[in-house]
């Protein structure tokens, strides 16, 4: 009955196939739901209409007396006049206003937002970035104070130490703290928005030869104007419009392609992939187009790129490289280069990490949390890669058509 609701009673409350309520009395009521999960709420007239306002944290967090206690707080506040909706607006004001404060303070409150959508391994590898040199360096310091120089200056101290990659990370980090904190009204101010024009280039980096992105346009005259076989061409841009694994790009088979909803499907276990992860790659309408004129020259075979010598067989390892070296790029861009051009391309053009990573097949997908598409960021992705290759083709002589792939060479 109302007004005879017990802690046992709460206690013993087992949840059913829908939620149901328990009331409390004066207005307070619980709510339990399917999943076992029980929150307070209070039920009030305010301006002769009906409303619903949850109360406190839910139960045991907040007990049957503390809810009680708060429900005679929210009722004399209608006693005076005021909806108690309209209290918890201007408390939540308050924190944000409280949150934008301080570096620390919007630090913290992006990484408890990102943390809902990411992996615990993630998580915890921010974490580490943010209590072993952000925090430390920024964390009392306005978010309006902060310059360009100053975060130069601590990206260039972590640099000095030869920590190259946790210099990249922490650009990009920085980078989306202060994005958050834009889009919450905290700051107007971008200090991370150029960190990239200035980062050192670690000795790491020269393991894959690959362009920047100002070297882009002479690579794509020197490709597009080269008169080789037009499949090494579309092999190339299809690992540029995708940054997947060269090897496995080179050894593409049409059964993984679906043309008509543009991806391309890497099972487990496909030989070329690392660790033998599961991978679904958003194609872009330049990629289709070229691969739907391949199909006229290839599609009776298995592979997309045939071999010159055996249709049987895929692309060789040395034919992209070879044509590389032919229009002067031996030594400056590899296929695999590709993928480092692409990530710190896409890092830099300002799109979310995770989507850059989960394009690039790095961790295990089995691992990440939620539904395949939202796990896998697929139609982030799809719209990231087209924008990448919208961005691409005015650098191009003239961007891949159907009637100029149809009558090169192969």
């Amino acid at each position: 009955m109302a007004g005879k609701l017990t802690d046992l009673a709460i206690r013993n409350a087992k949840p059913r196939a829908t939620k149901y309520t328990m009331s409390a009395g004066k207005g307070l009521t619980l709510l339990v739901m399917p999943d076992g999960a029980k929150y307070w709420r209070l039920r009030y007239k305010f301006g002769g209409r009906a409303r619903w306002l949850s109360v406190g944290k839910p139960y045991p967090e907040l007990t049957l007396r503390e809810a009680e206690i708060e429900v005679l707080r929210l009722r004399a506040l209608l006693d005076k006049g005021v909806d108690p909706a309209d209290e918890k607006i201007e408390k939540k004001l308050a924190q944000n206003d409280r949150v934008a404060n301080t570096f620390g303070e919007a630090a913290e409150a992006w990484h408890k937002f990102r943390s809902q959508a990411w992996n615990e391994k993630t998580s915890a590898q921010v974490r580490q970035y943010l209590d072993k040199d952000m925090l430390p360096r920024l964390r009392t310091r306005p978010l309006d104070s902060i310059s360009p120089r100053e975060l130069g200056d601590f990206v260039r101290g972590i640099e000095e130490r030869q920590a190259f990659d946790v210099a990249l990370k922490t650009r990009q980090w920085l980078k989306q703290i202060f994005s958050y904190a834009r889009a919450n009204g905290w700051t107007k101010n971008d200090p991370a928005r150029d960190l990239a024009a200035i980062a050192a280039k670690g000795p790491g980096s020269q393991n894959y030869p690959h362009l920047s992105i100002d070297e882009l346009p002479a690579f794509l005259r020197a490709l597009e104007t080269d008169q080789g076989s037009t499949l090494v061409k579309v092999c190339a841009m299809l690992a540029l419009w995708t940054a997947n694994r060269p090897g496995v790009t080179r050894t593409l088979r049409w059964s993984e392609l679906n043309l008509d909803e543009a991806t391309w499907t890497i099972l487990k276990g496909r030989r070329g992939m690392k660790l033998g992860y599961q991978h679904l790659t958003p194609l872009p309408k330049q990629a289709v187009v070229a691969l739907r004129e391949v199909q006229k020259i290839t599609g009776a075979f298995e592979y997309v790129f045939i071999g010159r010598n055996d249709p049987r067989q895929p692309l060789s390892d040395g034919a992209v490289a070879g044509m590389f070296k032919r229009i002067g790029y031996h030594g400056k861009q590899t296929m695999h280069g590709f993928r480092h051009l692409v990530s710190t391309a896409l890092n830099e053009l300002g799109y979310e990490s995770d989507w850059v990573e989960r394009q690039l097949a790095h961790g295990d997908p089995d691992k990440i949390r939620g539904t395949y598409n939202k796990a896998h960021y697929l139609e982030q992705r799809r719209k990231m890669m087209q924008a990448w290759a919208d961005f691409l083709d005015p650098m191009r002589p003239t961007a891949a058509t159907s009637e100029r792939i149809a009558g090169s060479n192969l």
